[in-house]
């Protein structure tokens, strides 16, 4: 018998427009900034021209075992 191999669909929500999402990237945007988890939407304008920018990974709803 096969087995899936994704676990069960998951969300979070980003932290600047608050929408669920499935996938968020972990980022730094401000010069003293904590982690925080954004959505494609936000990351593109939070990334563009930005020096303090650092990318800490990706988050996905559907986690491989």
């Amino acid at each position: 018998m096969a087995r899936n191999k994704f676990k069960a669909i998951r969300s979070k929500k980003c932290s600047q427009c608050s929408q669920d999402s499935s996938v968020l990237y972990r980022i730094k945007y401000q010069v003293e900034g904590n982690w925080v988890f954004v959505c494609p939407k936000c990351w593109e304008n939070l990334s563009q021209d930005n020096p303090y920018y650092t990318y800490g990974g990706t988050w996905k709803a559907q986690k491989k075992r």
